[in-house]
């Protein structure tokens, strides 16, 4: 029998007023929550931005590094919390899980798939940028961090305190604490010192229960989890107390380019017989794109990046023995600081003031899918030739690979010492990533270029499983499912791309520390039901 027209507009009405008034009491519900539970109201209030608040939008959008999530059609917050207090935290989590609503947790907003800001169920997102405070202490090495704060402002304070004191994170400074320390964290001083996962030694966390726990209390386990599990799955980490490393007073930095017409294939192919060898304190990465020629022509330029902690004499001699088909010499080179070196490879201009490094605004945005690799041999000279070909094409003006050497301190480390398994074994770690200016009609364009171009890499890079990088999140690789539960078999399909045997035990403190699910997203950790309920007994 067919149901008439009128009927169907009428039910799909009835079921949107149904669903909008539904959205509306769990706000309403979840916000007078807030109010009335917390022990100072006034407090509260001033952190709480609703819909109907003018600076909703704005802070919304202001920790958003990925542009395509800020088309009208994504899914937006009922509420957005920006705590001054742990205690604002414990009062959002307990009211939440009163009121059904999932919990979206950001750092720094450079989740790469926007899961520390955007859900399709109803959820509201607890904004660290308030709690950014850190504390040095420079007579034992160590030091506080909250993480709402940006690396580059962690390490201004590092800086402040100590000309040879530093920490081994990353080298973008608008990055969140938070969110690297949670899936590991590399940059320049990952082969001497390991991530920064690595060298967190204590932590104070939220749990479901609303509970703060420091590193004694939370347990081994759960001490283990959150350096390397990723963020969103276990609790809110609240502040960090890592390891600060020595570095010398000088260190030394070269940026060299070089285009096909000089030899850039032959070049990043010897590159990676060195890469993951030469003395621990150097690191060498490469950055891959498409540019214009002198002549005005497109080609493929591969620039070379340097760190050394040492004098430009020692890193010429380093060169010299182990990479001196680059042709590196004096004049290439600069002595600086090490924190010189953070604003020099942040992308700054010369000459900047270090307080760039507390600007939480990015240089650049774009809109931008990104994917990961390991690689454990070399890439012959023809399978990169086929990668060049690719920046080619029209998708790939604003694209670019960037190759990340391992090796050193990261061969020493066992793969079940912390989540994050990409050890020995790794010569370097791979990010394809491509950028468009375009709307979102465009986008599926560019991300088919670059799933095109992961496709092509498949023989050239680690299997059974193909690894990945869980700070660079791809939904490409599975998700979990959006309600009810997610079985072991389902979400290992991604789980064990990003932690390899890894990921058994961390299902296994999920199920332990937040059995009911409640830190959840595409990509969280899910617990598994005891063998007695899957039974039914």
């Amino acid at each position: 029998m067919e149901i008439p027209t009128s009927l169907l507009s009428l039910s799909l009405v009835l079921l949107l007023s149904f669903v909008l008034a539904t959205s509306a009491d769990v706000y309403e519900n979840f916000v007078q929550c807030l109010t009335s539970n917390s022990q100072n109201t006034t407090s509260i209030s001033q952190v709480i931005y609703t819909t109907n608040n003018s600076s909703y939008t704005s802070v919304l959008e202001f920790s958003i590094r990925n542009l395509k999530f800020l088309s009208p059609d994504t899914p937006k917050p009922l509420v957005i919390i920006t705590p001054l207090h742990e205690s604002h935290i414990q009062v959002a989590i307990i009211c939440a899980r009163n009121h059904g609503l999932q919990i979206r947790i950001r750092s720094g907003g450079h989740d790469y798939e926007g899961l520390s800001y955007v859900s399709h169920v109803p959820f509201f997102i607890l904004d660290l940028i308030n709690l950014r405070s850190t504390s040095i202490d420079v007579e034992n090495s160590t030091a506080w961090v909250q993480s709402g704060a940006t690396l580059g402002e962690l390490y201004y304070s590092i800086a402040e305190k100590s000309k040879t004191l530093a920490f081994p994170a990353g080298m973008c400074p608008t990055v969140g604490v938070g969110g690297l320390f949670s899936g590991g964290g590399y940059g320049r001083l990952h082969r001497k010192y390991g991530l920064a996962a690595d060298n967190v030694i204590d932590a104070r966390i939220i749990n479901a229960n609303g509970r703060i726990l420091d590193r004694e209390s939370m347990g081994e386990d759960l001490f283990w989890a959150i350096r390397g599990g990723a963020g969103g799955s276990f609790g809110v980490v609240i502040a960090w107390k890592i390891k600060l490393v020595p570095v010398p007073s000088t260190v030394t930095v070269f940026t060299v380019q070089r285009t096909l017409e000089q030899n850039a294939t032959m070049l990043v192919h010897r590159w990676q017989y060195i890469a993951n060898k030469i003395d621990n304190d150097l690191n060498i990465g490469v950055d891959i794109g498409r540019v214009n020629s002198s002549e005005g022509k497109q080609t493929i330029e591969a620039s070379f990046h340097c760190l050394l902690l040492g004098g430009v004499d020692e890193l010429l001699g380093l060169m010299q023995k182990n990479f001196p088909e680059l042709g590196v010499v004096k004049e290439d080179c600069t002595e600086m600081s090490w924190i010189e070196s953070i604003v020099y490879f942040g992308g700054f201009p010369s000459g900047s003031s270090l307080d760039v490094l507390r600007d939480r605004t990015p240089l650049t945005r774009y809109a931008f899918k990104a994917k990961s690799d390991y690689v454990k041999e070399p890439i012959p000279e023809i399978g990169l030739e086929g990668i060049w070909r690719m920046f080619y094409e029209e998708e790939a003006a604003i694209a670019e690979i960037f190759l990340t050497p391992y090796g050193g301190k990261m061969d020493e480390i066992p793969e079940s010492e912390t989540p994050f398994p990409h050890r020995a074994g790794t010569i370097y770690q791979v990010q394809q990533a491509v950028g468009w200016e375009e709307g979102v009609e465009a986008s599926e364009r560019y991300k088919d270029w670059v799933r095109r171009l992961y496709s092509y890499m498949t023989p050239y890079v680690s299997n059974s499983p193909r690894e990945a990088y869980v700070n660079y999140r791809d939904l490409d690789l599975g998700i979990n499912n959006e309600k009810g539960k997610t079985s072991y078999e389902q979400a290992n399909i991604w789980g064990a791309k990003y932690f390899k045997n890894n990921f058994k035990r961390l299902v296994h403190v999920k199920t332990m520390v937040d059995p009911t699910d409640f830190f959840r997203h595409e990509q969280s950790i899910p617990p598994v039901s005891p063998w007695w309920k899957k039974r039914g007994n």
